[in-house]
């Protein structure tokens, strides 16, 4: 008999919490089939199948708190299938059957609910909903504990249909993990840092006509699309070398100046918002940099971005503008002392030479902590950021 673990945690992550078993007691897997997910304070991690064979006992079941390279299950290598277990729970008929109808629901519903994990078997037992009328969110269609929670319901004949129309619903849950961790982190660094935010604004046409005159070829010769989060890292990576302090964390006492420029970019995901930390900026390339944000945006999706690619970084940048947003004040992510901030690019009249002329504009915005950090020196940050932008020749002339 062999043990399926927990992953083993970093020493920042002291323990996890199972969010769902994909397969039941008993059931056949086949090696690195994905088993269990397991969230913790920063990313989602899987628990796959060692090998070939039957998960014979599940040791810790869904919302339980699990501890780095604890045993969740028992396994047994090789072994094939066996009936299910006797705990498996009783049906649940759906509302609307008629009770004559009942005991031939019952006997079809019995198998699916074999079908489905521990998590969607208990929250079918205790909403009696069918898991077999909800449609399903999961990889392959299959029903997950949120679908059970907040359902979408298929007809008879599978479109799938409205629930509670006309009512007024409300559905409480608990925090994921991650987002209590987010609030925590959140809370803490507007309550424990000198935090002010500096604004400017800048002019994006120079940076979209080199856009639309390489990226083409740009993308024919490294495979990847042309952004403008490129250049806004490079040019980020830059202004944090003649500016050492934007490129610091404060360690108590102590400032801890970086030899190096790790620079994170905020992602989106289902989840929650993510940063994934791009090494050594000074030494990657416009097409590394585009490839390394899109692998994480895959990744922040799938929920399988690593601990290793969260951790660390000593700059971040945010960019609310594919949201749509004009303008915000973004909050550091301690213990780095600055963020950037970038926003939507919008049409404006300038006054240019004397003269009013349209250019697309952008908002920047600088949040940092005025503990290490100078007003003059966030200034004079953001407008390198601005003139490296705005003339990107710059760059590659070392200016």
């Amino acid at each position: 008999m062999a043990e399926i673990k927990a992953p083993v945690f970093p020493e920042s992550v002291p323990d996890g919490t199972i969010v769902e078993w994909h397969v039941a007691e008993g059931e056949a897997v086949s090696r690195d089939q994905l088993l269990a997910e397991v969230e913790t304070d920063k990313v989602v991690l899987e628990i796959v199948a060692p090998d070939d064979g039957v998960v014979v006992s599940i040791v810790k079941n869904v919302d339980d708190t699990v501890l780095s390279g604890e045993v969740v299950a028992h396994f047994e290598v090789g072994a094939t299938a066996t009936a299910a277990p006797a705990a498996t729970p009783d049906p649940v008929v759906p509302v609307a059957a008629a009770p004559a109808a009942a005991p031939a629901a019952a006997s079809g519903n019995e198998a699916e609910f074999k079908d489905q994990s521990p998590a969607v078997r208990k929250a079918a037992k205790e909403t009696g909903i069918n898991p077999a009328d909800v449609q399903g969110s999961g990889r392959g269609g299959r029903v997950t504990k949120s679908d059970m929670i907040n359902p979408t319901l298929k007809g008879d004949n599978g479109q799938v249909i409205a629930t509670a129309v006309g009512q007024r619903i409300e559905k409480r849950e608990p925090m994921t993990r991650l987002r209590k961790r987010i609030a925590e982190r959140l809370l803490s660094a507007t309550q424990e840092t000198a935090m002010l935010t500096t604004f400017n604004e800048v002019n994006m046409k120079p940076l979209m006509d080199l856009r639309a005159k390489y990226k083409d070829r740009f993308e024919k010769r490294h495979g990847v699309k042309l952004g403008f989060m490129s250049l806004f890292v490079k040019a980020a990576t830059e202004a944090l070398k003649r500016f050492p302090a934007v490129n610091a964390s404060i360690d108590g006492d102590d400032i801890i100046y970086h030899g190096y420029y790790d620079v994170g970019v905020a992602v989106s995901s289902d989840r929650g918002l993510v940063v994934p930390v791009l090494r050594d900026t000074d030494n990657m390339g416009m097409a590394d940099i585009e490839a390394g944000i899109r692998d994480y945006a895959i990744k922040a999706r799938e929920g399988k971005l690593s601990i290793d690619e969260m951790t660390g970084g000593t700059f971040t940048i945010t960019n609310g503008g594919v949201f749509g947003s004009l303008l915000s004040t973004p909050i550091i992510n301690p213990p780095q002392t600055a963020i950037l901030g970038m926003h939507a690019i919008n049409e404006r009249p300038m006054a240019v030479n004397g003269e009013v002329v349209i250019l697309p504009m952008m908002y920047l915005a600088l949040s940092y902590d005025h503990r290490l950090i100078d007003g003059k020196e966030a200034v004079q940050f953001l407008v390198t950021i601005k003139e490296l932008i705005e003339d990107p020749s710059m760059l590659l002339l070392d200016l």
